[in-house]
């Protein structure tokens, strides 16, 4: 899940996951699907949310290899 992210949406700005898929040109419920972690966001879309919250992509999104649930059977070793 990208926490971060939903702690931007919901406490800095205030907006719900249907504004932000508006704002991104997508449905809201891949938005929320990609807010949990179940789909990645697209470079695209990680601009534009950089743009939205006037942060930089790395103080929003972690790497791919950092999110819950996301480690290999070889990375758990």
């Amino acid at each position: 899940m990208q926490i971060k992210l939903y702690d931007l949406r919901k406490n800095y700005k205030h907006m719900t996951q249907g504004e932000v898929a508006k704002y991104l040109g997508i449905t809201a419920k891949t938005y929320r699907d990609k807010e949990k972690g179940i789909y990645p966001f697209t470079q695209d879309e990680m601009f534009a949310l950089s743009k939205l919250f006037d942060l930089s992509i790395d103080t929003i999104f972690l790497p791919r290899k950092l999110h819950i649930g996301s480690k290999s059977k070889e990375e758990t070793k």
